[in-house]
């Protein structure tokens, strides 16, 4: 018997089996042995359990860098290079005659009661890629432990939620809101809205009116987590506009296709469903997560499918969001030197963006996980970025 074999269990006759890697530290509950001479273990089950053995066995005989490679191929090695040039092409040089503030300032819009870890998670990992400035815009509940997490943050205790103030002061609170964060929009490169935000009606109606201002001003806008469930329910806020980006999971883009087309996702042909969806809204960027992130403008549609992490800790998408502001800025700080084209083949610098932070977070957490496995961390793979962009961008 292999040591597959001497691990694996079954509840009953018609239940599947449940198999267990003599490595892996699992407390099962209370099972019944299979072993081939107990009289429960027909030679169907047998068959299927050894079926089973040998597709499980395979897969774990494979490297990490193994599955990577084989993605690779799937994907096509072309596509691979694109991403690395893009990164070359849009990611600038440390030069000595620059000064604080040019690669970067980013504001994050979000950060509640509850929710403190996504905002810090965008606002770092901005940092980490090689932003100058990264704030938040948070609750006065959240403020606090936000700064503790670094002070590398500049973090501004400004938004407020229904149950701390009374009916009649909502207009002048959120006027106030309001002015606070006017003050500093011009300053800013990108917003990030959505992290941590919440769902509260009356910080919602206050984050409507940010990303009005930020749209009058032609600053840019990454929306994701609460920011997309703020969107999906008044589209008009991003509709038409070129310089934001949704970055959708699962769930969130199940919404938007049932809000926007009318219908439900198809497993069929997911990249004219993407093109559909971008076009109905006006042309918004959408990075659509998934096992491969697929990116449209409603002109075409770019794939990185790059293998990088098994594990799927909660926090990815706020590197992501963060990363997407980051990059988007440097690549709209590289188009002037393009806006003598006439040809019109000038690329979106939304689009490269998303393409740009897609691939990064892709590496970096295939780096961490190579070191933490099963218990990798968004913290880990946060640590990794700087260094996976040294590796296609060195500094020097």
């Amino acid at each position: 018997m292999t040591t597959w074999q001497s691990c694996l269990f079954r509840n009953s006759i018609d239940s599947p089996a449940i198999f267990v890697h003599p490595t892996d530290r699992y407390i099962l509950p209370l099972l019944i042995c299979c072993h081939p001479n107990c009289t429960l273990a027909s030679s169907a089950i047998l068959k299927r359990q050894q079926f089973l053995i040998r597709s499980l066995g395979d897969y774990n005989n494979q490297t990490h860098a193994q599955r990577m490679e084989a993605t690779k191929v799937v994907a096509g090695t072309h596509l691979e290079a694109d991403v690395e040039t893009i990164l070359r092409t849009i990611t600038p040089k440390l030069d000595p005659s620059r000064h604080k503030g040019q690669a970067g300032k980013i504001a994050i819009i979000g950060g509640c009661r509850e929710y403190t870890g996504a905002p810090y998670f965008a606002a770092i990992s901005a940092l980490k890629i090689g932003a100058d400035l990264s704030h938040v815009f948070c609750t006065k509940e959240a403020a606090t432990v936000i700064k503790s997490y670094s002070p590398e943050i500049i973090v501004h205790p400004v938004l407020e939620e229904s149950y701390s103030i009374k009916e009649d002061e909502k207009r002048s609170i959120s006027a106030k809101v309001l002015a606070e964060v006017s003050k500093w929009m011009e300053r800013f490169d990108c917003l990030v809205v959505g992290p941590g935000l919440g769902r509260d009606p009356f910080l919602l109606d206050c984050v409507s009116e940010i990303m009005k201002l930020a749209r009058q001003s032609e600053i840019p806008i990454v929306v994701d987590g609460d920011g997309l469930f703020l969107v999906t329910n008044n589209l008009d806020l991003v509709s038409g506009y070129h310089l934001a980006v949704l970055t959708p999971n699962v769930n969130e883009y199940k919404r938007l296709v049932q809000k926007v087309l009318n219908s439900e996702v198809s497993g069929e042909d997911a990249t004219e469903e993407l093109l559909s969806l971008t076009r109905r809204i006006g042309g918004t960027t959408i990075l659509r997560k998934g096992k491969s992130d697929l990116i449209s403008d409603g002109e075409a549609v770019t794939m990185v499918s790059t293998f990088g992490s098994p594990r799927r800790c909660g926090g990815q998408g706020d590197i992501l969001s963060g990363s997407v502001a980051v990059f988007s800025s440097w690549a709209r700080q590289q188009r002037p030197s393009a806006e003598g084209d006439s040809s019109g083949s000038t690329p979106n610098p939304m689009v490269l963006g998303c393409i740009a932070a897609s691939a990064l977070l892709r590496k970096a957490a295939s780096v961490a996980f190579e070191n933490k496995k099963r218990g990798t961390l968004t913290t880990d793979i946060i640590e990794c970025l700087g260094k996976s962009l040294e590796d296609t961008c060195p500094a020097s």
